[in-house]
């Protein structure tokens, strides 16, 4: 990815050295060298790293089990004011960060095989940055492309249904920050002054003071007593996108899919050195700065943050749980007659040490009350 590389380097040594947040955005969001503009898929076993999708789509079927009775709560019959008759109002399903529409695909073909009249009222949204991405979209949607209402990069407005995000917020550029003797300073990549005549641009990192005071407020209100040397993330790209899903949700839900912590363990002792990773065919290459757009890059989300974010944007906490749980709220027992490949599947996605617990359910509604949702029957699950 020399054209990145170079693209970086240039940037550099016109305006000094990037925060690691803007390498980052680049890194993977460059509309034509970035990670995620490059393939329509970077999941599975060809791909650099797994999801709940790439075991099935016994994931996809739950889910829609959960959306449905999300509609029926909304309720299914209002009335034209024109009128007074009944109508049958759409439900939206908007997916962020939705790749070629591999998950909407699994939830779709679950909806119309198992409920009709729910997949009946469905108008489908896939909000995804890469352009490769969404030209795979209609295909990958196959019979359910008729569905498609909107594809684009940004969230549609005045929405009612619900919106999710299945390992959405890990992906957001997320600032690094560290305790240095002298105080506080951010993580900014430059380029090596050693780098001679000839050879490969070199990318190195630079502690500076902060690039916007946002950073210290972020861990003062984590309550996050950083000792010298410790590194942490703060993906003030999280906060701010939760706030703005909550604008685009009239009324409905928000459910986010995602690995992480609670901000009491995620700044303390046993993540003294940050989460920040970063995966090439399923292993972490040793320096990733010297490979832009050729890795994926990922950090723990701060899930209070996150929560914190959705109430002081108008949203009531419904739930928040470890993924098994929420799968098993959903009648995991109904699916009993299940083949080989589909139990290998469930083990996956539910045992403690794989998906199952380091993937937490956060579940958010807005105009609709604190309903006991099936998903949400062991709400206080979270390990």
């Amino acid at each position: 990815m020399s054209g990145l590389r170079e693209l970086i380097a240039d940037r550099i040594r016109t305006s000094g050295p990037i925060s690691f947040a803007e390498f980052m955005e680049l890194s993977l969001y460059h509309p034509e060298f970035g990670y995620y503009a490059r393939a329509a898929q970077k999941t599975g076993r060809a791909g650099d790293f797994f999801t709940s999708v790439d075991v099935g789509p016994i994931f996809g079927e739950l889910l829609a089990r959960q959306f449905a009775e999300m509609w029926r709560l909304l309720g299914p019959m209002g009335s034209d004011p024109r009128t007074g008759t009944g109508v049958r109002p759409h439900f939206d399903l908007v997916e962020a960060g939705a790749g070629n529409g591999r998950l909407s695909r699994d939830i779709l073909d679950a909806a119309q095989r198992n409920d009709p009249e729910f997949y009946s009222v469905i108008r489908l949204s896939l909000v995804e940055q890469s352009p490769s991405a969404r030209a795979a979209q209609v295909a990958t949607l196959g019979p359910h492309a008729s569905l498609l209402s909107h594809t684009g990069t940004g969230l549609p407005e005045d929405l009612s249904g619900v919106i999710f995000a299945n390992e959405l917020l890990d992906a957001l550029p997320t600032h690094v920050a560290v305790m240095a003797e002298s105080g506080l300073r951010e993580v900014f990549v430059d380029v090596s002054p050693s780098t001679r005549s000839g050879q490969a641009v070199r990318f190195v990192e630079r502690l500076e003071e902060p690039s916007t005071p946002r950073i210290a407020e972020y861990l003062a209100r984590a309550g996050a007593e950083m000792r010298a040397g410790w590194r942490a993330e703060v993906n003030l790209a999280a906060e701010d996108w939760m706030k703005r899903a909550a604008r685009s949700l009239r009324r409905g839900f928000l459910v986010i899919i995602d690995y992480g912590h609670d901000e009491n363990e995620l700044y303390s002792a046993s993540h003294a050195s940050g989460t920040l990773a970063s995966f090439k065919q399923h292993a972490q290459p040793p320096d990733f700065l010297q490979q832009p757009g050729e890795t994926d890059i990922t950090a723990h989300v701060d899930l209070t943050a996150v929560t914190r974010a959705a109430e002081h944007a108008g949203l009531d906490v419904v739930g928040r749980l470890d993924q098994t749980y929420f799968l098993l709220g959903l009648g995991l027992a109904d699916l009993a007659d299940l083949s080989l490949h589909q139990r290998l599947a469930l083990k996956t996605l539910l045992l403690p040490g794989g998906l199952g617990s380091t993937h937490k359910v956060l579940i958010f509604g807005k105009g609709v009350g604190r309903p006991a949702l099936k998903g949400c029957s062991y709400r206080v699950r979270m390990t």
